[in-house]
């Protein structure tokens, strides 16, 4: 089967000079006045409902380069400058496709670090990259190879809240081709206790990362509360080591899940999910901390295009589906089922079911139907029970989506 190249982002960690690094924090600062600049401009222009284009807010930044106050621009490339403009009409385009919400203005202290490098803005040679502007080649940590004879299209090179300097090659992978199918399908339940339960039975441990380093975060962010507000250097360093803290936490979460992911998909062709609004379930207080740690979004977001990669299939279920409360054995439709129920036998063919195994298995039955016919799989009578009671309990009804 011919398949298209696969383009791949790989990540390395660098260690930039005093002159490096202060020529990246210029085009960091730089990348993000002229974001919000040209997002200023296309505000303004959309309140008296004109239109603003990628063209218009490049002719903008050639303006604001010839002028005394902004002639600071030049110092750095161009080609950041110019990338994050087509970053910003990439997200109007989301915000007009009714994919995203209106693009917001970048913060010094909260937004990501980066600027992007198209090829006309770097070399790359002998596994050695020079970025524009500059002299040297980075110090980069080569911890993986690249693919043979891959040149790479673009570089983003980025600095984390925690001081740490990485730099991203998006090139061609001729590695990644689908994988031979074996018409194996598994139905994933995600959750709290356990982390994931199979239809297959297996359930796989929740790492709860977060609770690991709890108790030293919550010493670190107190001491950083208790700093004098600013830009002093103590706050500064204190902030720094609450940042640490969770980078460490998201690196082993982002570690285990990729792990996860890479195997469900190799062992499986077909995957079936739950189709979950995680951003209102972690409105519930009580729950927030433990669903932001389990990382349900980024796991559905590394399984799916892990599937789009190797040729398997990903199918969400509706969220509505009632799956904790479906018996897997003969279709019964349950009562409600409080969250403290995690076994229960069925009224109508006394079997007794695992809460979680359950699930999963009505998921995969439910995924198996979509494949088959097209369709959305909704229950046949919506009650207030209508979630399973983990679901009940983590989310509110959902708003509706915004007029635009």
């Amino acid at each position: 089967m011919i398949t298209a190249q696969v383009k791949r982002a790989y990540r390395y960690r660098f260690y930039p000079t005093d002159e490096q690094a202060a020529e990246l924090s210029r085009t960091f600062g730089c990348v993000r006045k002229v974001y919000n600049m040209a997002l200023a401009a296309r505000t303004e222009a959309w309140a008296r409902q004109e239109r603003v284009n990628y063209n218009a807010t490049s002719a903008m930044l050639t303006a604001w380069k010839k002028t005394e106050e902004l002639a600071f621009l030049n110092e750095v490339s161009s080609v950041p400058l110019q990338q994050c403009l087509r970053h910003l009409q990439t997200a109007f385009t989301d915000f007009f496709g009714k994919r995203a919400e209106y693009p917001r203005f970048k913060s010094k202290k909260k937004s990501r670090k980066s600027a992007e490098y198209t090829t006309s803005g770097f070399r790359f040679r002998d596994a050695k990259l020079t970025l524009a502007k500059m002299t040297s080649a980075l110090d980069i940590v080569w911890h993986r190879p690249l693919p043979e004879g891959a040149e790479p299209s673009t570089v983003t090179v980025s600095q984390d809240g925690a001081g740490r300097w990485f730099v991203s090659l998006l090139c061609e992978d001729p590695a990644v081709e689908p994988l031979p199918a074996n018409g194996k399908a598994v139905g994933v339940d995600v959750g709290l206790d356990h982390l994931l339960t199979l239809s297959t039975g297996e359930k796989i441990a929740n790492p709860r990362h977060e609770r690991r380093d709890r108790a030293r975060l919550a010493l670190t962010q107190r001491r950083l509360a208790k700093k004098a507000r600013g830009d002093g250097a103590n706050r500064r360093k204190a902030r720094q080591k609450v940042a640490r803290i969770h980078a460490r936490i998201a690196d082993r979460r982002r570690d285990g899940l990729h792990k996860l992911t890479t195997r469900l998909v190799r062992e499986n062709q077909t995957i079936v999910i739950e189709d979950l609004t995680v951003r209102n379930m972690v409105r519930n207080r009580s729950l927030a901390r433990a669903i932001s740690d389990a990382a349900w979004s980024e796991f559905r977001n590394l399984l799916e295009y892990k599937a789009a990669w190797y040729g398997r299939e990903v199918i969400a279920v509706d969220r509505f589906f009632p799956s904790s409360r479906l018996c897997s054995t003969c279709g019964t439709l349950q009562g409600k089922m409080p969250l403290n129920v995690r076994t229960w036998t069925c009224d109508s063919c006394g079997t007794t079911h695992d809460r979680d195994v359950n699930a999963a298995k009505n998921l995969l039955a439910a995924g198996l139907a979509v494949s088959a016919c097209g369709a959305g799989v909704r229950p046949q009578r919506r009650t207030p029970g209508g979630q399973s009671a983990m679901k009940q309990e983590a989310s509110r009804r959902e708003p509706r989506s915004p007029r635009l």
